[in-house]
């Protein structure tokens, strides 16, 4: 009809989120994060004056959200109440700068996600969503391929955690339209094995952590819940969680082996492996623990590179020691030149590696849509509390 602007492609799926996030409101013990989620969703749907009173809300909690950085609202840049609300944002949670700077790949559109680090050979491993493929980067900064993208057919890589006991490398590969494989390869880059669910529902498998008798658990970003593989069976199964995930990225193994923390877009979810009990993270109050891409476990800490908040950062959770409750918060870079577009990274000693110019924003399914935004590919590093 003339005059009426259309729905964006994707607003039945919103509004199914919407409804999804309406019910999780009486659960998550972060209120911000589900007024963020929605304040965003009613944004893209067009629905600005309600999108803004849900801002507000937010806000006025004083947790973080900065949504001066997120896209979503890229069309309220300029206009005053907007503005004001950005600056009271900038006031309350100001820059950060502690990083510097660590490697760089001159391969400019990579578009990298995952990365690890590998303390046998003293080198990184860089995932490539846009070139399907696997980097290494050695001590002297060196980048050389570790997974050629003509080699296997990879589909673009996400998440790559190294084997705690022989230190083969397994790394999550996904394209949107929901197929999946979770790969293994032996030190030298030979694949060893490619496992896929075998039902019929769309996968994404996104980021993983490895447990010492083999098993793999994995989020699962387009099925919303977390898989676990048993190298044994070779056989995917869920793994119950107390709630609806939303958009599940992160995700971390205690020392225990027993403990995994499940990030998806409202909060953090804890769950005991043994019993199969889980349970909302507490940020406690002005703090969220919403969006983390990357999360990764230090000494009793969740070290999160949230980029789901609006303008992302990179932060440093220390929990109570059974790991139901935030007690301290440092966030160790936030409004820098690192902390454009940071996805995931990876713990060397007492240091923190972290993709610092994901360039993910550039990539429309399989596609780099302006190849002359393309820049190198930084990699920085910031000292852990």
């Amino acid at each position: 009809m003339k005059g009426v602007l259309a729905e964006p492609a994707d607003a039945a799926e919103l509004r199914e989120q919407i409804a999804v996030v309406r019910k999780l409101e009486a659960v998550v013990p972060d209120r911000g994060a589900v007024l963020y989620f929605l304040s965003t969703a009613k944004q893209h749907l067009g629905e600005t004056r309600e999108a803004l009173s849900l801002l507000k809300e937010c806000l006025a909690l004083r947790e973080g959200f900065d949504p001066s950085g997120d896209p979503a609202f890229l069309g309220l840049k300029g206009s005053k109440e907007f503005d004001e609300l950005a600056e009271k944002v900038r006031r309350d949670f100001p820059p950060v700068a502690a990083a510097r700077f660590a490697f760089v790949t001159e391969e400019k559109d990579l578009i990298p996600e995952g990365l690890a680090y590998d303390p046998k050979h003293n080198l990184y491993y860089l995932g490539s969503l846009n070139r399907k493929k696997i980097v290494k980067i050695d001590s002297e900064g060196r980048v050389s391929d570790f997974v050629p993208g003509d080699r296997y057919g990879l589909l673009p890589v996400s998440g790559i955690r190294l084997d705690p006991v022989d230190g083969t490398v397994w790394a999550d590969t996904f394209e949107d339209a929901g197929r999946t494989e979770l790969l293994h390869f032996d030190s030298t880059g030979k694949l060893l094995g490619r496992y896929s669910p075998k039902d019929s529902a769309k996968h994404g498998f996104n980021d993983l952590v490895l447990r010492r008798n083999g098993e793999v658990i994995s989020t699962d970003s387009l099925n919303n819940q977390v898989l676990r593989f048993d190298p044994r069976s070779q056989a995917f199964a869920p793994l119950a969680v107390y709630r609806t995930l939303l958009d599940p990225h992160g995700i971390a193994l205690a020392d225990d082996d027993q403990t995994v923390f499940v990030a998806d877009a409202v909060g953090i979810v804890k769950i005991d492996l043994p019993s199969g009990e889980s349970r909302d993270v507490d940020p406690g109050p002005h703090n969220t623990l919403a969006g983390a891409d990357g999360l990764y476990w230090q000494k009793g800490s969740l070290i999160a590179v949230q980029n789901g908040i609006g303008s992302p950062r990179v932060v440093a959770f220390k929990l109570s020691k059974d790991g139901n409750r935030v007690t301290q918060t440092s966030v160790l870079e936030n409004h820098t030149q690192f902390t454009v577009l940071p996805t995931t990274g990876a713990i060397h000693g007492n240091d923190f590696y972290f993709i610092a110019n994901s360039q993910i924003d550039n990539r429309n399914g399989d596609k780099v849509m302006d190849v002359t935004k393309l820049a190198a590919v930084r990699i920085a590093v910031v000292r852990l509390p």
